[in-house]
């Protein structure tokens, strides 16, 4: 299929797209009605602005990357017996309002202010698009197939290039009164601390997230705590990332333990705010850090317990790592495009 043209294909099955953006990649994925896998398609997420930044909604280069992943989907499909989608789910990170808009987006700066909805179903001439946050779509299918399945009240944390998070209570995804529920990594844990993509300072994603990592990182190799870390990052501390710690840490390096505890400890501390709030049945987390989650679980629920408000008088708050890995948000995303066009068209 060339670029532009509709999603829908001649043939048989039911297929819905779904797509996650991310910090720095798009990952596509085609189900079918049983929740199979049936293609699958990563792409770099645009980074580019416009000429003149004031008017980057205007770019198109967040929409001309949607429309890419679509094409590829469907022309993977093209030579099987599959129907093609002509629904497409979408899971951005920011705040979505329920148009589709993507009114803020601090970890995706060209996305700010896109009607991502209205302008990817006209390259996809008229195809139904439904446009969520990404980890509230992750959420979603980690609720219904993964790691909570059965459970009614959970909070998924996606930890990668910021923190997202999904929330269910009661049995229902919390939305809020704009859609902007679940900003959980703008929670601000120290006033006084780094700046924030967003314009405040010490939000918790600074501490807990990917880049967070990387961030606590260069401060231990400058304070002469990462030697092994620094080798692998070629001798210069400030070219420490994240992949770095974890990398070393997987062949037991205490320098690199020590940086994935303090990470911990700012992990559960902002989960212990959480339960406060919510008293959540269990955590979920995902995201791009979740492939080194064996080595942050440990000291997460260490400090978690020393952490949570009245710990003695509460039952056990589970910390799981998602089941669904890194296509979550993707399989989320589809499900939810798949459940609009039931409702609107009477079926399920």
């Amino acid at each position: 299929m060339t670029a532009g043209t509709s999603p829908r294909a001649s043939g048989g099955g039911e297929v819905t797209y779904g797509i996650d953006v991310g910090g720095t990649k798009m990952l596509g994925v085609a189900l079918d009605a049983d929740d199979h896998i049936l293609a699958e398609v990563r792409v770099p997420t645009p980074r580019r602005f416009g000429r003149d930044s004031r008017h980057r909604a205007a770019d198109g280069a967040l929409v001309d990357a949607l429309a890419r992943v679509v094409d590829r989907l469907a022309a993977e499909l093209a030579s099987s017996s599959v129907a093609g989608a002509c629904d497409v789910g979408v899971g951005v990170p920011g705040l979505v309002d329920d148009h589709g808009v993507l009114r803020f987006a601090p970890n995706l700066p060209v996305g700010t202010g896109v009607d991502v909805g209205a302008q990817l179903a006209g390259r996809l001439h008229g195809a139904r698009v439904v446009v969520d946050n990404d980890a509230t779509c992750a959420g979603l299918a980690e609720w219904t197939s993964g790691a909570a399945t059965g459970l009614s009240d959970v909070v998924m944390v996606t930890l990668g290039t910021g923190i997202g998070g999904g929330v269910v209570a009661g049995g229902r995804v919390l939305r809020g009164a704009n859609g902007f529920a679940a900003e959980i990594g703008h929670m601000v844990v120290d006033p006084a601390g780094p700046p924030c993509p967003c314009g405040k300072r010490g939000c918790w994603e600074r501490y807990a997230s990917g880049s967070g990592l990387a961030r606590l990182a260069r401060e231990a190799a400058h304070a002469g705590r990462l030697d092994v870390v620094v080798d692998l990052a070629g001798g210069d501390p400030e070219a420490v990332r994240g992949e770095h710690v974890t990398d070393a840490a997987a062949y037991g390096d205490a320098g690199a333990l020590g940086v994935l505890a303090e990470l911990g400890w700012w992990l559960a501390l902002g989960l212990a705010n959480l339960a406060a709030v919510l008293d959540p049945e269990a955590f979920v987390l995902g995201g791009g850090l979740a492939d080194h989650l064996e080595l942050v679980l440990g000291p997460t629920r260490r400090a978690f317990d020393d952490l949570l408000v009245d710990r003695r008088y509460r039952p056990e708050i589970a910390i799981r790592p998602a089941l669904l890995g890194e296509r979550a948000g993707a399989i989320g995303a589809a499900r939810l495009a798949r459940e609009e066009s039931r409702h609107h068209s009477g079926r399920g």
